[in-house]
């Protein structure tokens, strides 16, 4: 549905991307990545016809941005950071005069904005001024507009900044409701919304591509080693030499005391094979009481912060 190759922007003397190069299968949610600076907003309005590249090739539901951009802009719903809201409108209105801007026709107009305000929660307030509502619901009206014309991509440029945990809920479960009907590319800085709505994750830093991947490969393959919490009371010389001698075990390290007494101690193993079973079972043996045995996975963020370091320490 969305074809990227080596695309590149200038900026004057300025890189903003570099040969950047991805693809977004129909019907799916991809989370766009990367720290202030590193492209994603130049690469997003390179995509919906916003402005052009120095170079490269992009395909947006089968047409071309760059010579066909009347096409592409048709079949884009476009969600900036900044929603471009008139504030002195209601809802309805705006709904509806945006619906004409986009050719839908008079028919279907009052259907298609029905629908939308359906969708994203803001039927309720169809007769309110946008400017006396919260940030919420103008995010909510922003992505209403992007899906009136019902385009099959959508790009989302920080859907959920500024809003509240309820709120971003709220958005975030709607932009799921949207998939395998729309493909979309969804940039935001909060990771772990990415974790719960994308099928698939591009990080990109200095403008370059650092890793593509689901977000549960991006996780498995980052981090070299199993690392399991170990909750046991016992005495904790003992408990430290007998973990260490076990086959498999790589590194213990006493963590502290839970509340209760009980020593706290993070696992290293290998990859391989998972321990747990004959972790829970040598403690048992030792007569010492387990309670609580958990593997420990990196969250997206470690990966995130990770792989940027990682790239930036390669071309420092």
């Amino acid at each position: 549905m969305i074809e990227v190759e080596h695309l590149t922007k200038y900026y004057g003397p300025v890189t903003a991307i570099r040969e950047l190069s991805f693809r977004v299968e129909q019907g799916e949610i991809l989370g766009f990545l990367g720290p202030n600076g590193a492209g994603k907003t130049s690469t997003m309005r390179i995509l919906t016809g916003f402005m052009p590249a120095s170079s490269g090739r992009a395909m947006v539901a089968g047409y071309d941005v760059f010579t066909q951009p009347l096409e592409v802009r048709k079949r884009v719903g476009y969600l900036p950071e900044n929603v471009p809201l008139y504030h002195e409108m209601t809802v309805n209105g705006y709904l509806r005069f945006v619906a004409e801007v986009k050719g839908v026709t008079r028919r279907e107009r009052t259907s298609k904005v029905g629908a939308v305000m359906e969708l994203c929660g803001v039927r309720d307030m169809a007769r309110r001024l946008i400017g006396h509502l919260s940030k919420g619901y103008r995010q909510r009206v922003g992505l209403a507009q992007a899906l009136l014309n019902d385009p099959p991509v959508l790009i989302l440029d920080e859907p959920t900044v500024g809003l509240d945990p309820r709120q971003i809920v709220d958005i975030r479960q709607t932009i799921k409701n949207l998939r395998h009907d729309h493909t979309v590319i969804l940039s935001t800085h909060i990771l772990p919304e990415v974790s719960m709505t994308c099928d698939r994750v591009v990080i990109i830093n200095g403008g370059q591509v650092v890793a593509i991947d689901t977000p549960e490969n991006l996780m498995e393959r980052t981090q070299p080693y199993r690392s399991i919490h170990l909750e046991v009371q016992g005495p904790e010389d003992a408990v430290l030499a007998y973990v260490q001698g076990l086959a498999g075990v790589l590194t213990i390290t006493k963590e502290g005391a839970s509340p209760s007494g009980a020593g706290l101690y993070t696992l290293s193993t290998g990859k391989d094979r998972d321990l747990r079973p004959d972790l829970a079972q040598a403690v048992v043996q030792q007569g010492w009481q387990l309670l609580e045995l958990r593997e420990v996975r990196l969250s997206l963020e470690e990966v995130f912060v990770q792989l940027v370091t990682e790239e930036g320490e390669t071309h420092a």
